[in-house]
Formats: structure tokens, sequence, C-alpha cells
């Protein structure tokens, strides 16, 4: 919108845009430009740095493939919005305005669905669970994540202890040569305060046990119910994250909004402006 000021005191000095609404949509977009800036080279140094694509086979997506293409949506949405703001570009500000909106429906609808279909979401969690068993040893970042979750909520295995047996290195046949055979790992082990050595075998043969016996050394309850219980018992945090997620997607959809509709008026007063200087008698 350059060259509209005009000089003092004439009607060209008036504009409709507010500087402050302007220069929040810039500085909106730019802390989020950066981040996605942030998260597309996260991405591509964790997809360069790691290759263990067998382990990643319990995830619906490689989480670096994720990275990258939520930081590169992120990035275009805020350069629509960074440039539009500072060019005063309508067409740049709406194709923010509605990426932005289209974003926001999106998440209300997967937290709608999730809620709704939550038996089913519960299913796919427990295959994903399984599958991170299965290529436990493939992996140590895999492995490690395990071991903390089993640790934090204090469970052993996605619905029981006995899931273990679905790994290579813990399977319980009569076959099996592995010397973990029939075992957990120490992330399900029960452990006590008082004790100055730590047993880092505690785990071994506890397949072998009845389940009560067996809740005797290490968690026996799956990490599925812990996990079902962890989220019912925290529901105002998740509505606390959920609704920090949707606040800034919101306050950028109304500031986007009111600076297109002042951009608009600013253009309407430049026309009314030019027909009556060339036409004073219109």
């Amino acid at each position: 919108m350059e060259g509209r000021r005009g000089a003092p005191g004439s009607d060209d000095d008036y504009s409709f845009v507010s500087p402050v609404v302007k220069y929040l949509v810039f500085l909106f977009n730019f802390i989020f430009w950066i981040i996605s800036l942030v998260m597309v080279a996260t991405g591509v140094y964790a997809r360069l740095m790691k290759h263990a694509e067998a382990a990643l086979a319990c995830l619906a997506v490689d989480p670096a493939v994720m990275l990258m293409v939520v930081g590169f949506l992120m990035f275009f949405v805020t350069f629509c919005g960074c440039v539009g703001s500072l060019r005063e570009n309508i067409c740049l500000l709406q194709t923010f305005c509605i990426c932005l909106t289209v974003i926001f429906l999106l998440q209300l609808t997967a937290g709608v669905l999730g809620f709704v279909f939550s038996d089913k979401a519960r299913d796919r969690v427990t295959g994903m669970i399984n599958n991170a068993i299965v290529h436990y040893r493939e992996d140590i970042d895999l492995q490690n994540l395990i071991d903390f979750g089993q640790k934090e909520f204090g469970c052993c295995g996605g619905v029981t202890y006995t899931d273990w047996s679905q790994n290579l290195y813990f399977n319980c046949t009569q076959d099996n040569p592995s010397r973990e055979r029939c075992s957990v790992p120490f992330s399900c082990c029960i452990l006590s305060d008082d004790k100055v050595v730590i047993n880092t075998m505690c785990g071994t043969g506890v397949q072998l046990l009845e389940y009560v016996e067996a809740g005797d050394h290490i968690h026996t309850n799956g990490c599925i119910d812990k996990l079902v219980d962890w989220i019912h018992s925290n529901m105002f945090l998740l509505g606390g994250v959920a609704l920090g997620l949707a606040i800034p997607e919101l306050v950028g959809i109304l500031l986007s909004q009111i600076l297109i509709n002042q951009i608009k008026d600013q253009i309407e007063l430049q026309n009314y402006n030019l027909k009556h200087r060339s036409d004073p008698w219109s």
C-alpha cells in the first residue's frame, strides 16, 4: 500500500490500517516462522543421522519425516502471514487465514473423532506398543523410550507382562536359545528404596511365574491401562494443552481478518480520493 501518504493535513494522510495490528500479525508469524525452520532442520538432521528403519516400523510414520512435513507446512503458512502483513497483501493474508482455519478445524475434528472412537484409538495404540516390543532390541532410542515409559507409569508390556514374549529375545518358547528367554526388561522391575544393591536381573524368567508371584518382582499391569488412567486423571492438563494450541491459532485468524478488513477500507478510501481528485464534480 505504498504511495498512500500525502501532504500534511490532506485526506491522504489518513490510513485505516493500524500499525499495531499490522506488526502484531507480522511478529506472530515471524515467531512461528523461526520455529518452523528449527523443526525442518531438526527433521532433516534426524533423518540423515537415523538409519534404524526396522525400529521405526512400530510407528505409523517416521517422526523425522513428520517433523519435516509439519515444518514445511508451517513455513508456508507463516511466510504468507509475514509477507502479507508487511506488504498489506490481501491475497497472502487470506491464504494465511484460510490455512489457519483449516488447521484449527482439523485439530478439532481429530479431537472429536478420538473421543467418539476411543476404542479404535486404543486398539491402534495397542498395536503400536506391540510393534515397539517386537523391535525393542533393534534401536537404542526406541529401547530407551520404552524403558522410560515402563518406569514412569510402573507398567510392563502392552496389556500384560507376558506381551514381552512377542520379542525375539524374550520369547518363551522352548526352542528359544536366548539367555533372556521368558524374561522381561529391567524397566519392568519393582525397585525398593531400601535396597543398597539393585538387582538388574530381577526380570529373569518371570514369564514362567504365576501372575500373583510375578507381581512380587515386576509390575504386572500393562502400559495401555496405565496410560488410559493417566489420561483420565490429567484431563484438565490435556485440556489446557489443547487450549494453549488453539488460542494462538484463533488469535492469528482474528488479527489477520481485522487487518484484511482495514486494508479493504483503505483501498476504498484511496479509490474514493482518486475519483474525486480526477473529477471533483462527480
